[in-house]
């Protein structure tokens, strides 16, 4: 399929909070741990560069431009990595609302991909009430990119996880690597959060890399961790312990075919229809 045989992946564990430039530090040494372990696609988790409250989340917002992208830009180039920058709060111009945006950053520095979150966290979790779509605009647009290996990525956040047809729509459009940085509540990682991420790569004979957050934030927060990596046939490959840091694994692209052969259950489907995908 013109891609490399083997890719090892990591996916880092952060507890960020609603200091930006202590964050950004934070992010920088463990994907450069991350990469030093041989990672050359690394993934973020949601709101890696500031997790908090409205206003927090207002007041660290940048846009493309800013800090934040800059550095995840010239990190890639230096370390030669692709890297999925999780999901950070980018302003919009002409938008109210701030954007939950991931992004794919090439090993050339530049951006491959930008994916602005589809579902918006609206719900009731261990009785606190989170209403994502108060400060934040739904995204419209299903994204998939290509590492430099040749490896077709899908894009995803968090929330999204809960919505299998985006999958299979980024699985039907080529992606064998479907990512999803989160900032999973405490509750939902501990009851749900291992079932939905082997549940996609099962469905979509994907890998999944799924980088979370851990411990509390402010606002009365708190994240569940557990980041992990899980292959096609949904076995998990990498479980981060409760702690900051990142787990790799060696993602096995050969036997993905095999898998995909054997058990043809994405050529046999017969219900799915192609939206347009931006790539």
């Amino acid at each position: 399929m013109g891609s490399t045989p083997t890719l090892r992946a990591a996916a880092v564990q952060l507890n960020a909070t609603d200091d930006v430039a202590a964050n950004l530090r934070a992010a920088d040494e463990h994907v450069r741990a991350a990469a030093a372990d041989g990672a050359t696609l690394i993934v973020l988790p949601e709101k890696w560069a500031v997790l908090g409250t409205r206003d927090h989340l207002h007041a660290g917002a940048q846009t493309l431009e800013g800090e934040i992208v800059g550095w995840a830009r010239a990190t890639a180039r230096e370390l030669g990595i692709d890297l999925v920058a999780g999901s950070f709060s980018e302003r919009v111009d002409g938008q109210d609302k701030l954007s939950n945006t991931s992004l794919h950053v090439g090993p050339d520095g530049e951006l491959k991909a930008a994916y602005r979150k589809i579902h918006m966290f609206d719900v009731t979790v261990d009785g606190k009430e989170y209403r994502e779509s108060d400060a934040e605009q739904a995204g419209d647009e299903i994204v998939t990119s290509v590492t430099a290996g040749g490896v077709k990525l899908g894009l995803s956040i968090c929330y999204d996880v809960r919505f299998p047809e985006l999958y299979r729509v980024l699985a039907v459009h080529g992606a064998r690597v479907i990512v999803v940085p989160a900032a999973f509540t405490l509750a939902t990682t501990r009851d749900h959060w291992e079932v939905l991420i082997r549940a996609r790569a099962i469905e979509q004979q994907a890998f999944v890399i799924a980088a979370n957050q851990i411990g509390p934030h402010p606002g009365n927060m708190r994240s569940g961790g557990r980041s992990m990596i899980v292959d096609p046939w949904g076995l998990v490959l990498a479980t981060m312990p409760d702690r900051v840091g990142h787990i790799t694994a060696d993602l096995d692209l050969a036997a993905q075919e095999r898998i995909r052969a054997e058990l043809p259950s994405l050529a046999n489907a017969r219900l799915v229809e192609r939206p347009e995908v931006s790539a």
